[in-house]
Order: C-alpha cells, then structure tokens, then sequence
C-alpha cells in the first residue's frame, strides 16, 4: 500500500509541478538556513578531549590581590606553574605556553618561516593522548637538565622533510639549531581547549620544545599576559617572578580519590603561599575544571549562536506556514477526485495517510536540496568570511538530521490540509459531476 501512495504522490507531484517546485523550495531555504547553524554550533560544541574529558582538569589560582579581578583567570603565574610541577598527586601535568619565531632547515632552498612553537613538558604529549608516528617525545630528563630537542607536528614534517622520518634531523628556531626527536601524527583539537588564550578555533602549534628552556632561550609568549597591579617586568628574569598571568596549567587526575588528594595538596599549596606574602586576597583559592566545565568557563560557544540556532528555527518555521497555505490550497482543488474515492470505498484514513505520504515525499526532497543549500552557505562562510574549516565542515550527522527534520516539519506542515480534504463530505461533489 505505501509504494501506491508513493507512487500516487509523485504522479500528483507531477501534476503539479510549479506549486510542487514552489513548497520544496519553501522548505528547502528553511532547513538550509537551520542545518548551517545548527551544523556550526555542533561544531562548535564538540568536546574534542573524548573519554578523556572527566579526567582531564585545567588548573586555576586566586592569586590576584583584594578588589582586582573578580573571577578566576584562565592563566596562572610562570611561577606558579613552576612550583605546582613539584606535585606528585597527578597521573601526568604541564606547564606551557606558546611562543614562535623563524624555524628552518639545512636545506638552502627552504626559506625561514614563522611557526607557532609551544613550549611545554614531556607530560603534555601523554596527557593530551597524542600519537607519534615517527620518534617519541624527549626523555624526562630534559625536563629537569635542559636539551635543545624538538618534536615536529605533523604538517611542519611535511612541509621541512616531506613526510619522511626526520628524527636525528635539525631544525633551526630563531638561528639555534635543535635536534628532532619525535614527530606527532596528525593532531588539531577543535576548539584548541587546551589553550582558550589564542583562540578557541585557531591552528594548532606546529613545534613543541622543552619548558626547561624558557629562562635560558627568554621564549616571549605569543598569547594573552593579564596582569592585575603594575610591575615593572624589563628583563626577561622578572618576568618570570612576576605576578602576571601567561602560562596555562592542565593535570591528569584517574580517580575521585586522587582529585581530592590533589585539592588537598594545591589548599596547602595556598596557605604556603600565603605565609610568603602572596595570595592575599580573601579569595585565595584554588579551583580545577574538567574538559566540559573549562569549555563553559571559557563560553567556547557563544550565546549569540544559541540564539542565531533560535531564529533560524523560527525562520523554518515561516516556511512551513507558507508551506501550509500552499498544501491547503493544493489538497481541496482535488477535493472532487478524492469525494468519487470516497464514494467508490476509499475511508478518511486511507485518504489522509495518502496525503501524509505525498507531504513527506516533498519534505524529503526539500531536505535534500536544503542539504545543498547548508553545504553552499559554509562554503561561502569560509571563503569571503575566513572562518576556520573546522566550524564549516559540513558534519556527518547533518545528512541524516537534515532529511528527518524535512520529513517531520512538512508532515506537521500537511496534517491540517490533509484532515480537511479527507473530512470532506463526497456527496459535494457528486452532485456536481
């Protein structure tokens, strides 16, 4: 029975094809404008740490005086960090921040180019879960007796070796040659949760070198400084006693009973620190947020997208109320067609799920053409408005969403149509022929 409604449908479809064309249209443009937003604030909602996420805690300190901020930063103090390294409660911890300079190779062909470069310890490659393809990451040694050793993301080891294994090589980072020894396989979290400070969406590091290093090579930091009372910071060593916020702390906590144990060494951590004269704010406190809290904290999606989600829900909503008018007018021209198949024994059911066929027919094919409509609309974004590819992928998910919502929307749009042309007395119409 349903392949002869079908087939009933398309033929009324057929005989009708400008009004036919019209409501597809209707509800193609609607479902276009709400799979483009929908699809970036999906994008943009991705959790990208995966199983990670509950174990994963970005670490925060009240270290700023009385009557200055009122919220914790997202940053801590170089200091800080340096002190919280000494924590064995962690399964693994860093201590980082992001630099960059002019990195090159031996290769006389291959001209300087500036890369963004992150400077951390070891811990970070296994607290992140990255994969390496070729190598491993420094030993922990060199966390401790700094080395000049580098790991190269994967898109700089193409673009300095072509691909190959390029451990053993050097590569050069503002004139000081560094010896590779691992480089990842392909890796760019989206957003950048690790570090919100430049960007929720921007490109990921391409080189990453020992946090060791700093005092010695006076990395400058390519990202936010937050400060909250003047401090003259003229050399590179003051800079590092200071109170100013540029460094980003994360920590691997596995089970409930190590992040209490954790809470409890940063509190004592805090009455230290305060006996030394810092933390002096009321405040002082420490607090850890997982992947999801650290997202929120840092309101990685806006609430302006929530709402642009919200209109283009009511503009689909528009279209189906265009898209109503259109079926009502469609369905009781034939009118005199379905009161001779009542006559002849067709029930209101039979006619009713007919038409519920025919709407549905036409809110799949408006689905699909809003597909196209979605596709072309964040292509279109990336070009001329240069949002990052990661927030315009069209994802997977859309092409079974897109279709389900026409689906749904066009029946909702054909209920009322279809219940007053199924209702209507046969009798009518009879008379008239």
């Amino acid at each position: 029975m349903f392949f002869y409604y079908l087939d009933l449908a398309w033929r009324s479809i057929k005989k009708t094809p400008m009004l036919s064309a019209l409501m597809v249209m209707a509800i193609s443009i609607g479902i276009g404008i709400t799979i483009t937003t929908l699809n970036i604030y999906k994008m943009m909602s991705i959790n990208p740490a995966g199983e990670k996420s509950s174990q994963l805690y970005a670490v925060q300190l009240w270290s700023q005086g009385p009557d200055t901020w009122d919220r914790f930063d997202s940053q801590i103090t170089y200091q800080d960090g340096f002190n919280l390294l000494r924590s064995e409660v962690p399964t693994y911890q860093t201590s980082m921040f992001r630099t960059g300079g002019a990195v090159q190779t031996d290769d006389p062909n291959l001209l300087p180019a500036m890369q963004s470069v992150r400077v951390t310890n070891n811990d970070f490659f296994q607290l992140f879960a990255i994969d390496f393809q070729y190598g491993q990451a420094w030993d922990d040694s060199v966390d401790t007796s700094p080395r000049y050793e580098v790991v190269l993301s994967d898109e700089l080891n193409q673009t300095l070796f072509a691909g190959k294994n390029s451990v053993g090589k050097t590569v050069y980072f503002n004139a000081k040659a560094y010896q590779v020894v691992g480089v990842l396989k392909p890796w760019a979290p989206s957003p950048n949760y690790h570090d919100l400070n430049n960007g929720s969406f921007g490109e990921s590091d391409k080189m990453y070198v020992p946090y060791s290093l700093a005092p010695i090579e006076e990395y400058q930091s390519w990202g936010n400084t937050n400060g909250w009372n003047y401090e003259s910071v003229d050399t590179y060593a003051k800079r590092l006693t200071s109170e100013k916020h540029w460094t980003q702390y994360w920590v691997q906590l596995d089970t409930p009973a190590q992040v209490e144990e954790y809470r409890q060494w940063l509190n004592n951590y805090i009455e230290q620190q305060k006996k030394l004269g810092r933390f002096t704010s009321p405040k002082a406190a420490a607090q850890f947020l997982d992947v999801a809290q650290w997202l929120d904290f840092n309101k990685v999606v806006p609430k302006d997208n929530k709402i642009l989600v919200g209109l283009s829900s009511l503009f689909l909503l528009v279209c189906l109320v265009n898209m109503l008018g259109l079926l009502l007018s469609k369905f009781l021209r034939r009118a005199p067609e379905i009161g001779v198949r009542r006559a002849i024994g067709a029930s209101q059911g039979q006619i009713f799920a007919q038409h519920m066929v025919e709407v549905s027919l036409m809110g799949l094919l408006g689905g699909l053409l809003g597909l196209g409509w979605a596709w072309g609309s964040l292509l279109l974004l990336t070009k001329k408005f240069e949002l990052q590819a990661s927030l315009t992928h069209l994802d997977a998910s859309m092409w079974v969403i897109a279709p389900v919502i026409a689906i749904v929307a066009a029946i909702l749009a054909g209920i009322y149509p279809a219940w007053r042309v199924c209702t209507t007395n046969p009798s009518v119409y009879l008379k008239s022929q």
